[in-house]
C-alpha cells in the first residue's frame, strides 16, 4: 500500500521538476525528500527516478505514478471536505490573492464571513496569478483570485474549476495635465507598467499596438498604487483597473480605453474540494464584496 505523504512527494516533484523545489514548497530537507521517494520507488517495485545531469527526472513508470497520485490526493482531499462539512467543526481556508483583491475584496469578505460562518479561519498570501494558479495545483492554496483579459485567457489546467466573481473596467490613468482623450494620442508618453511576462503586460502592449504604436515603458512595479502616484505626479500613463480605486482616485484623470474592456476576476479551487462548505462561503463573500466595490 502507498503511503500518501510519499505519493504527494512525487505529485510535487512532477510539477516542480526538482528535488530542491519540492523540498522548498513542503518545509523539508532536500535529503528527507530523496529518502522518501527512494522508498516510494522500493514500494513501487519499478524505477521512478533517473539521473538529468545534476538533476533527475521521472521515468515513465515515475509519470504514471504520479498521475494516480494526483488522483489519490484528489480524493482524499473530497473525503476530507465531505466529512469537515458534515461534523461541523472549526475549518480554515488558505487563500492566494493578487494585489488589488488583497487591498480592496479581502477586508470586506472577511466582515462578511464573520457573521456568515464565525468559526472560519481564513489566511491569505498576496500573489501574482501566475504563482498562485500553479501554487493551487500543487496544494499550497485552497483558492486563488486571479484576472484574466479579453483576448488573453488564461491556461486551463486539469482538476481546477472557476468561478467568475465579477467584471472589472479598465481605463487609462493619465496625469491631469494631460488633455489626452484617447489611446492614440499618447503614443509620445512615458508609461508604467508591470514587469514582463505577465498577462497584463501583454494584455496592456497589446492596446498600444493595435492603436498604431509601441509603448515607452520606462518604469515597472508589481505595485499599482505605484502606477497610480506616478500618473499623478504627472511622470507616466497607466493602464488601471477600477479595483485599484478603494479610496479616493487622487489627482490622475481617467480616460476610457477603445471598447471600454473590462478584465473578469475569478476564483480558481480545486474540482476536489466542490463539497467544501468553507471554501464555498469564502468565494461567495468575496464575490458579494465585488460586487459592492464602488470606486469613488
Amino acid at each position: 500500500m502507498f503511503e500518501l505523504r510519499r505519493l504527494r512527494l512525487l505529485h510535487e516533484l512532477a510539477l516542480r521538476g526538482t528535488i530542491s523545489g519540492v523540498a522548498a514548497a513542503l518545509a523539508y530537507s532536500p535529503s528527507t525528500v530523496s529518502q522518501q521517494l527512494a522508498q516510494l520507488e522500493r514500494e513501487a517495485g519499478v524505477p521512478l527516478l533517473e539521473p538529468d545531469g545534476r538533476r533527475v527526472r521521472l521515468t515513465t513508470q515515475g509519470r504514471l505514478l504520479a498521475a494516480h497520485a494526483a488522483r489519490a490526493l484528489e480524493l482524499d482531499e473530497a473525503a476530507r471536505a465531505e466529512l469537515s462539512s458534515s461534523s461541523h467543526r472549526e475549518e480554515s481556508v488558505r487563500i492566494a490573492v493578487m494585489p488589488t483583491a488583497a487591498e480592496a475584496l479581502v477586508p470586506p469578505a472577511l466582515t462578511l464571513l464573520a457573521d456568515r460562518m464565525p468559526g472560519l479561519r481564513v489566511e491569505m498570501v498576496q500573489m501574482a496569478p501566475e504563482e498562485g494558479l500553479f501554487e493551487l495545483q500543487a496544494r499550497a492554496f485552497d483558492l486563488v483570485v486571479a484576472e484574466q483579459y479579453s483576448g488573453h485567457t488564461r491556461e486551463l489546467r486539469d482538476g481546477i474549476d472557476r468561478t467568475l466573481l465579477g467584471s472589472d473596467p479598465v481605463r487609462l490613468a493619465v496625469p491631469p495635465s494631460s488633455s489626452a482623450t484617447a489611446l492614440s494620442e499618447l503614443r509620445d508618453s512615458a508609461w508604467v507598467m508591470e514587469p514582463e511576462g505577465t498577462a497584463v503586460r501583454q494584455w496592456a502592449v497589446q492596446q498600444c499596438r493595435s492603436a498604431g504604436f509601441e509603448p515607452d515603458v520606462r518604469f515597472e512595479a508589481t505595485d499599482l498604487i505605484a502606477h497610480a502616484r506616478l500618473a499623478a505626479a504627472g511622470h507616466a500613463v497607466a493602464v488601471l483597473p477600477d479595483l485599484v480605486w478603494t479610496g479616493e482616485r487622487g489627482s490622475v484623470r481617467l480616460v476610457e480605453l477603445p471598447g471600454s474592456p473590462v478584465r473578469e476576476i475569478f476564483a480558481a479551487t480545486r474540482s476536489s474540494s466542490r463539497d467544501s462548505a468553507a471554501v464555498a462561503a469564502v468565494r461567495d463573500a468575496l464575490a458579494d464584496a465585488l460586487t459592492a466595490h464602488r470606486p469613488r
